[in-house]
């Protein structure tokens, strides 16, 4: 019985993670909220909503750690510089939006890949006898 409780929290949880992902979404956009908290929200919402991660799913263990730690933190500190009644109205707003993809995600996630390879790259090449 225990492990049925259990699997409808966590059900619950990753629902409210996804709403709350669209709710930051919407919240990049919205005049009501502060600066700091559209900079935060959106760079969450383009993470989560990008269909490519940092860290690929595909490696074991880490690559689930940005889905897990990572965005739940990331909206955690979002919605603590939103004022509580414009989040409120942001989720509500969610739950009638459909899931936005993130170009802007997918774009910042390919320039930190190809940093990273650029950058590995020359590293090796610094490296090669001759």
């Amino acid at each position: 019985m225990a492990s049925g409780t259990t699997g409808r929290r966590i059900r619950a949880w990753a629902r409210d993670i996804k709403r709350d992902v669209v709710a930051l979404w919407l919240a990049a956009r919205d005049p009501r909220v502060p600066v700091a908290a559209k900079i935060v929200s959106g760079i969450v919402a383009a993470y989560a909503l990008s269909p490519i991660d940092l860290i690929p799913d595909f490696i074991p263990v880490i690559g689930y750690l940005d889905d897990v730690i990572l965005v739940p933190l990331g909206i955690l500190l979002a919605i603590r510089l939103i004022p509580a009644g414009v989040m409120a109205q942001l989720r509500e707003q969610a739950l009638k939006v459909g899931r936005p993809r993130s170009a802007a995600g997918l774009v910042a996630i390919l320039l930190v890949w190809i940093a990273g390879v650029t950058a590995l790259g020359w590293w090796l090449w610094g490296r090669m006898p001759g």
